[in-house]
């Protein structure tokens, strides 16, 4: 549909009134990402406290791997949720409920008195990360004016990353402080439970900062709020926009929608279409080469090849900056060269990253707390998983979920897109809970099982994925 919001010429003053301006919508676009950080802070610090809750509590690595997953099935609820709860009460409540849930549930994983309460915690943590992972960048599309609309929308993935980057730091921090023990006493308290209390203090940050943004001016149309609406596009759209026609447009957009149903996904011979599966694929490959192994896992992969912990954390930080340096490449170049050559860059890369770190993890000597890799593997282990999170980071990582925002039907994207995303959510579950005891049988299988699925995404991505830079989301069919 063709905007009917006319722009007046802009006065003498425009450039000091534009900077103004921008620095406004960037203000509200980076208080709403913040959800992004939490969402990348809260799923990766759990890192940190992996070998302190195995001895805390004396569990295997069948229990601590269902801990640990937790959090997943959270996410999977709340980000089922978030969007009819954002339709009801709000875009900035639904961030206050998240705020609220990541507030609590950083508290309670602090001060555990068994397994099954922190299992608890983590959970309701994970509520938090799927409300975020979905109202942020909602509200960011909604809120942002058109000429920026990209790059505001790329904070979210941006603030995601440096959440990992920025938990494994302190973890880092708080390591060395309690002198390289996991459950080394700091404030009383055992390491592990204080890495897992600090997330406390962004969550409260984000609470605070969404008292200072506006409501998305969609809902405040939607509940006949037409006033409020108008105040807050004169904050965000460009200076000398026709405000009643911007809500004219959006009235009508509304009212020419219509939410898609599953039927509407059926066809084709396998009971979807086939653009669905191309989808589903998508979301599976990105989960089952491993990478989220790296960011929950990587302290205990470390020291379970002999790196004493201090390093092992170090090894951790290093690698979530690798993974921002990635997600900068991806951002400058997924519009430049197209989705489909930077992934496949990536899946050749992270094939063969992860089959040298499979080759270094077969050299693996030693039992009990003797166990070491000869020096050679022991550099080709490190420098593999820091190459596999830079491929992943700067293909798999950004161009996943830019193609599920283009590659669907304008008739059946959202419907299309919450499949995607929850085949995603199972996929990390099931890569979450299988690797402890996928590591303790064989470490360097578990490498080769992901390196299977990193080579198997080149045929996928050459026969069905279609490229879609360059191409209006009207033409998607």
């Amino acid at each position: 549909m063709t905007s009917t919001a006319q722009v007046r010429p802009e006065a003498p003053d425009a450039p000091a009134v534009r900077h103004q301006h921008l620095r406004h919508v960037v203000f509200i676009a980076a208080a709403a990402a913040m959800g992004g950080f939490l969402f990348g802070y809260d799923s990766s610090v759990i890192n940190g406290a992996v070998e302190g809750i195995r001895g805390r509590f004396a569990v295997g690595s069948g229990a601590l791997a269902q801990v640990i997953a937790a959090a997943l099935i959270g996410a999977a609820v709340g980000a089922a949720t978030a969007g009819r709860l954002a339709d009801r009460l709000g875009r900035i409540r639904v961030m206050q409920i998240a705020a609220v849930l990541f507030t609590a549930s950083s508290i309670g994983s602090m001060l555990p008195f068994a397994l099954w309460d922190l299992a608890f915690w983590r959970v309701l943590g994970g509520v938090a990360i799927g409300m975020a992972s979905v109202i942020a960048p909602a509200y960011i599309a909604e809120v942002a004016p058109a000429e920026y609309r990209g790059r505001l929308a790329s904070f979210q993935q941006a603030a995601i990353v440096l959440g990992i980057a920025v938990s494994q730091l302190v973890n880092w921090g708080l390591l060395n402080l309690a002198d390289g023990e996991q459950r080394g006493e700091l404030l009383g308290i055992e390491a592990w439970q204080l890495m897992l209390g600090v997330a406390a203090v962004p969550a409260v940050l984000y609470g605070l900062l969404t008292l200072r943004i506006p409501e998305s001016p969609r809902h405040l149309v939607a509940q006949g709020r037409r006033d409020e609406a108008r105040a807050v596009l004169a904050g965000v759209e460009p200076r000398g926009t026709d405000l009643d026609a911007r809500i004219t447009e959006i009235e009508e957009r509304m009212r020419g929608e219509r939410k898609p149903s599953l039927r509407d996904l059926l066809g084709g011979r396998f009971g979807l279409l086939p653009i669905v599966w191309v989808g589903i694929g998508l979301s599976l490959f990105q989960q089952l080469v491993g990478i989220n192994v790296i960011f929950y896992y990587s302290a205990s992969l470390w020291q379970s090849v002999g790196i004493d912990p201090n390093s092992s954390f170090f090894y951790s930080f290093t690698t979530s900056i690798i993974n921002i340096v990635g997600t900068v490449i991806a951002m400058l170049l997924v519009d430049r060269i197209g989705r489909k050559p930077l992934a496949l860059i990536g899946s050749a890369g992270m094939a063969l990253s992860l089959g040298a770190a499979a080759w270094a993890f077969s050299h693996k000597s030693g039992t009990g707390e003797n166990i070491a890799l000869p020096d050679t593997q022991g550099t080709v282990a490190l420098v593999a998983a820091h190459s596999f999170v830079l491929f992943f980071a700067l293909s798999w990582g950004v161009v996943v979920w830019v193609m599920l925002g283009e590659m669907f039907p304008n008739r059946v994207r959202a419907a299309a897109l919450g499949i995607a995303a929850g085949a995603q959510w199972v996929a990390n579950w099931l890569i979450t809970v299988t690797f402890p005891s996928l590591s303790e049988w064989n470490l360097s299988g578990a490498y080769v099982i992901y390196t299977v699925f990193a080579a198997l995404s080149i045929p996928f991505v050459l026969k069905w994925v279609p490229e879609t830079r360059g191409r209006a989301l009207e033409d998607m069919g």
